[in-house]
């Protein structure tokens, strides 16, 4: 019986591939043919999934039931270091004053399998699965787990499952110069993620006693460090899979179990003020921004304002949008660096926090401190954009000013305002993470870093707001539509009615 028990495992992993990857596929088809990005749509469906299992029966809230759904779901670190090397690799290029090579290597098939998705897409979304899968299992087996672990002891059959996937998958449809070096690249590259990934835990650890910085923090330090060294690095299958779908496979299994708490969530006290901020946080902080951008840069066009709003709220859905190429090739190559700049503020981010989180409550003279920087910094940036008028090399100076000074205004700003509510720091931490989308500050609750109620709750509360991204991502399909201009006055609109939400939410919630 025991062995028959075992061979479930087979079953969970073939399950969770057919759950999440359809998630994805049929987001793309509802924009097929739009300027929109499919991750607006990844959310209802994922919110949606899970609360179908629980309501039916077929699991509980958590999705205990579907471990490897999970297991996926607490794999953010892993998608974002790809996009750190890149970010890292873009930094050097632009103090360096070298121009990016053709990269020529791979050219990707045309044809359409699904409507929406080209056949080499649909390859890179499989593919990043099996890697996703494949390194987390690795790195379990490194570092160790739980005895609790319901995979424990799988953990070395899902390391090959996944490893294997991750090397076959290779589109035979698409146009490939040396393919035996191209499988070597793809190879290459998992094993300096799983280095970047192990590495950066140890430090952690190492660095624990001194300050608990999260491991997500030296993750992108290794792997910015790598990409400035490796800056002539022509991508292999692993990165472009994991830049292309690995956000949005992880946003799908995260979305599936924040769904399956929905109906829990509500149940628990204190859930109520958390959520509204969250929802209407996000539309002050991302149209806020906008609109700083807008009337103060005189930047509005979208190969700004996607990179900047990305890097300056560290915002998941945005980043993933970004990556893989849904708001143009600008934003695309702007996004990796605007991602990293703020990153190197985190040491203040995190330290602070993690301060806070010791002792209950938030440390106000600090967080007043890099409050007033970032508005500093903010205001520097608005003038630095503002004189670009179309340079290039201004603009992109201008926006990593922005990404770090809004930053820091949004993150302390926010538990400023949290605070004077009379939320608790872990209350408060949830509220913020999910009303910027915070994908750094998501993975350190997702970690503990502010409790295991935290923990537990923080795939629900990150996904609501994710509810607001059809006009998020609405508004960025607009410009694209419009030659990459956002409509102004309805930007300005939204963020006024984000504001108003915000004190609503602290008031009268």
């Amino acid at each position: 019986m025991n062995q028959i028990g075992d061979t479930q495992i087979l079953n969970q992993l073939w399950l969770t591939l057919f759950l999440l990857i359809p998630i994805v596929l049929i987001s793309r088809t509802v924009v097929a043919g739009t300027r929109y990005s499919p991750i607006l749509i990844i959310v209802i469906f994922g919110l949606t999934m899970g609360l179908i299992l629980v309501k039916t029966g077929v699991a509980t809230p958590g999705l205990t039931e579907l471990p490897v759904v999970d297991l996926l779901s607490k794999v953010t670190i892993t998608a974002l270091i790809v996009s750190f090397f890149v970010g890292g690799q873009e930094l050097k290029k632009l103090l360096s004053g070298n121009k990016a090579e053709i990269d020529d290597i791979v050219i990707l098939s045309e044809e359409e399998v699904i409507l929406g998705t080209k056949r080499t897409q649909l390859v890179f979304l499989i593919r990043a699965f099996f890697i996703l899968l494949g390194i987390e299992g690795v790195r379990r087996i490194i570092i160790g787990y739980s005895p609790q672990d319901p995979l424990a002891s799988f953990y070395p059959l899902i390391a090959y499952i996944g490893l294997v996937g991750a090397v076959i998958l290779i589109d035979n449809k698409a146009t490939i110069k040396n393919k035996r070096w191209y499988i070597y690249k793809g190879i290459l590259e998992i094993a300096v993620i799983l280095f970047v990934l192990i590495g950066s835990h140890y430090i952690a650890q190492c660095i624990r006693p001194l300050i608990a910085l999260p491991q997500i923090f030296f993750a992108m330090i290794l792997s910015s460090i790598l990409g400035a060294i490796m800056s002539k690095w022509k991508f292999g299958p692993t990165i472009r899979a994991l830049l292309f779908s690995g956000i949005p496979v992880v946003l799908a299994a995260n979305f599936m179990v924040g769904g399956s708490r929905i109906l829990d969530a509500f149940k628990i006290s204190g859930m109520t003020p958390i959520m509204t901020y969250g929802l209407f946080g996000q539309l002050f902080w991302m149209f806020g921004g906008i609109t700083l951008l807008i009337l103060f840069g005189m930047a509005n066009h979208v190969r700004n304002l996607a990179p900047g709003m990305a890097g300056s709220l560290s915002h998941s859905g945005l980043t993933g949008a970004c990556t893989a190429g849904d708001l143009g090739s600008k934003a695309a190559s702007r996004a990796p660096i605007m991602i990293n700049v703020p990153f190197f503020g985190h040491v203040f981010v995190f330290s602070i926090l993690a301060a806070s989180a010791g002792r209950g409550s938030l440390l106000m003279p600090w967080a007043i401190m890099i409050a007033s920087i970032g508005i500093i910094l903010t205001v520097i940036s608005l003038k630095t954009l503002r004189k670009a008028k179309g340079d290039e090399s201004k603009e992109v100076k201008g926006l990593m000013q922005f990404s770090f000074g809004w930053q820091l205004t949004a993150v302390f700003l926010g538990f400023l305002i949290l605070h004077f509510s009379g939320m608790s720091v872990g209350h408060a931490a949830m509220a913020q993470s999910s009303s910027i989308s915070h994908f750094g500050l998501f993975a350190a609750i997702q970690g503990g870093m502010f409790g295991e109620q935290a923990a537990e709750l923080i795939s629900f509360i990150f996904a609501m707001p994710f509810l607001i991204h059809p006009l998020v991502f609405g508004m960025f399909g607009k410009a694209m539509e419009n030659d990459g201009e956002m409509p102004k006055r309805t930007a300005y609109i939204l963020g006024a009615i984000g504001l108003v939400g915000i004190v609503y939410s602290l008031v009268f919630a």
